[in-house]
């Protein structure tokens, strides 16, 4: 698999803010956010509820429009106070994967197909969109899965075939949203050990945001959201287990 050039940051937020309607019913959901990650990097976003974690990511997935800042992804400005990006959509698509805390995969397709489908839509062909899932769905484990339906695979089964998804573009960074909440702790460690793993492996860069506090510790670096603002920690980087 393709690698990057691990010199130049894979995201970068300046000064972010979302704000939600108007005088004095608005709601400031996020508030001046200032964010780095690098190529290779698993970064923990953690908060409250109503903190603005999910706000903030969706402005860097160009799913809502930021009301102000910039942000920089994979040494391109995409955002800077306007949209400087004519298609957001191919942009999603190209430079954007997503893992979620449902899988969410296509329940009528096979497991090789629903990661094949995204190299498909963006200009694959068949024949070179099946060959690439099935090489992630051999990294990740699960290609022995690959004729099967979603509906025949564990909960552990299904993030993996989402993970491979994710991946399946060669996107420059992935956001997982709660990646690990339908999980039990056995699973959850695997799930986020295997997301640091491909991190590094490929030097895609990696935003998750959780709560669970039995993947915290392993974070190297976390961003804490408090009333819309984001302050940086140094994370523990605890080992996983073997």
């Amino acid at each position: 698999m393709e690698k990057r050039n691990s010199s130049s940051l894979a995201i970068r937020m300046e000064n972010v803010v979302k704000t939600y309607g108007h005088g004095a019913t608005a709601v400031h959901a996020i508030k001046g956010v200032n964010l780095e990650v690098h190529p290779g990097e698993v970064v923990g976003l953690v908060g409250a509820s109503g903190s603005g974690k999910t706000t903030l990511l969706h402005c860097l997935g160009a799913v809502i429009d930021p009301t102000s800042g910039k942000i920089e992804l994979d040494g391109e400005v995409i955002y800077d106070n306007v949209w400087l990006v004519d298609d957001l959509r191919a942009m999603r698509r190209d430079k954007v994967g997503y893992v979620f805390q449902a899988a969410y995969l296509i329940p009528f397709l096979s497991v090789l197909d629903n990661v094949a489908i995204l190299p498909m839509l963006a200009g694959k062909s068949n024949e070179a969109a099946r060959e690439r899932a099935m090489e992630l769905l051999k990294v990740l484990e699960v290609d022995h899965r690959a004729h099967a339906k979603p509906s025949e695979l564990s909960g552990g089964e299904q993030q993996r075939v989402a993970i491979a998804r994710a991946l399946a573009n060669k996107p420059p960074f992935i956001l997982a949203d709660e990646p690990t909440a339908p999980l039990d702790t056995l699973r959850s460690m695997i799930v986020i050990r295997l997301l640091m793993k491909l991190a590094q492996e490929y030097q895609t860069a990696i935003i998750v945001v959780t709560h669970d506090d039995t993947i915290i510790p392993h974070f190297k670096r976390l961003y804490r959201l408090r009333d819309g603002i984001a302050y940086e920690e140094q994370g523990q980087g605890l080992p996983f287990p073997e």
